[in-house]
């Protein structure tokens, strides 16, 4: 059975995706969460009650011990299954403009996005590779591409992952890998939610906040067969802010 694994997928844009992957890929979806159980229950209910199916695999994607003890004890148990497609959308923010950034602010976001991203990739690649077969997802940033005032340890954090993304891309294609970021603007969502959205949206040449579905749409393009040709690449979904 061929499986995707998104990491924070009990909400917002993780669980968009969750379902989009479900309902289009038929792939069943290991729904990653850290502290949010019930809101991680949701998810899976929802995804079931469209005909899907998931399970819930709890980690703190920061903490290398507990990701590969909870992911390679997946494996063992689940002999029939195989990570086929790895999202990586668990990040944080902790604004604040830089002379106010504490370590712990700084440290916490840099390790969530950025060493999040190599704890999970790192615990299901080797599978891939002995595979030949493997999506990898990172969910970056409008913020790591351009950066942002007030968000300098996440503008270095999603920045980190375009670059990673492009470097690993290189290293795996041989392998029918592909690694690709998405970078989406402005979507509504609880990283969004204290944000003024008519004042925001003037920025905008589309002239909205984007909704997290349209990301899942993308994500669920990238993690298909349609998608095998295309990898290193970072696409923007921020309605129109680079045109």
């Amino acid at each position: 059975m061929k499986c995707a694994l998104i990491t924070g997928a009990s909400r917002g844009i993780g669980k968009a995706i969750a379902m989009q992957l479900s309902a289009d890929l038929k792939l069943h979806i290991i729904i990653n969460y850290s502290s949010n159980k019930e809101a991680a229950l949701e998810t899976k209910s929802a995804i079931e009650s469209l005909g899907g199916s998931a399970e819930l695999l709890p980690f703190d994607v920061k903490n290398s011990e507990e990701v590969n003890l909870a992911i390679t004890s997946w494996m063992a148990a689940n002999t029939d299954k195989n990570i086929e497609v790895l999202v990586n959308n668990a990040g944080i923010t902790r604004d604040n403009l830089f002379p106010w950034v504490t370590e712990k602010d700084w440290d916490d976001v840099m390790n969530t996005s950025v060493k999040g991203m190599y704890n999970c990739t790192q615990a299901v690649i080797t599978k891939m590779l002995r595979n030949r077969s493997g999506r990898i997802i990172n969910i970056a940033s409008l913020s790591g591409l351009k950066g942002v005032p007030g968000q300098t340890n996440y503008s270095a954090a999603k920045g980190a992952m375009i670059a990673a993304t492009k470097a690993l891309s290189q290293e795996i294609a041989k392998r029918n890998i592909t690694v690709n970021a998405i970078a989406p603007g402005f979507i509504i969502s609880d990283m969004t939610a204290d944000f003024d959205e008519a004042e925001f949206k003037k920025m905008v040449p589309a002239n909205r906040f984007g909704k997290a579905e349209e990301v899942a749409h993308l994500a669920s393009f990238l993690a298909s067969d349609k998608a095998a040709y295309i990898t290193g690449e970072i696409i923007n979904i921020n309605g129109g802010i680079y045109s």
